[in-house]
């Protein structure tokens, strides 16, 4: 291990350290900072999870109250980030098992397609229409895909989370997330392709 990778795995671990600490402690200025940081993460994470905004929202809320209360649970060898994703997800699932004796699937096929991808940078208009049909064929082929793949294709892709964190968040083997990846880029192929309608 080079001397900066040594810094930034130390620098990683101080900053885990001190927010496990500060969640024991119900920092209020800690709470600000966290939310601050992973709120539009979280967002787009229930809001890709439930396929409905108003659902994302309270549970957006019901999230951060769960890591008010329940902050002394975090184990600091893993990220905090891993740890909120974790909590968000369980609250789906409980909500989903109190108002919908369903599957997930039932709770994530509402016929809205929530997977949007900004534009980054100044694109010319030409390059934003195409980016635009791009990402409206994604959605299309998401919103066909089964929830664990959907799932696991945006923890990933638009979350930008490692496999083993995904494999923590939603409590399966490092092999289910890597087969839940590959069948779920294997199924939305032809829509990045842009073949069905």
């Amino acid at each position: 291990m080079n001397a900066t990778a040594f810094y930034f795995e130390s620098s990683m671990t101080q900053e885990t350290t001190e927010i496990a600490r500060g969640l024991r402690r119900r920092d209020p200025d800690l709470l600000d900072r966290l939310i601050e940081q992973y709120q539009h993460r979280l967002f787009r994470y229930l809001v890709h999870l439930t396929g409905r905004r108003e659902l994302a929202e309270d549970l957006f809320q019901e999230t951060w109250i769960r890591v008010l209360e329940r902050g002394h649970q975090f184990n600091d060898k893993y990220a905090f980030s891993t740890w909120l994703f974790a909590v968000a997800r369980n609250l789906a699932i409980d909500h989903m098992r109190r108002k919908q004796p369903a599957s997930l699937d039932g709770l994530l096929n509402d016929g809205e397609t929530p997977f949007d991808v900004p534009a980054t940078g100044r694109a010319s208009a030409f390059d934003m229409t195409v980016q635009r049909e791009q990402t409206e064929q994604i959605a299309a082929g998401m919103q066909h895909l089964p929830a664990e793949y959907r799932e696991a294709l945006t923890l990933r892709f638009q979350e930008g989370m490692s496999l083993e964190e995904i494999a923590s968040v939603v409590r399966v083997p490092l092999g289910t997330v890597k087969s839940r990846i590959y069948r779920g880029l294997s199924a939305l192929e032809p829509w990045l392709k842009g073949m069905p309608s």
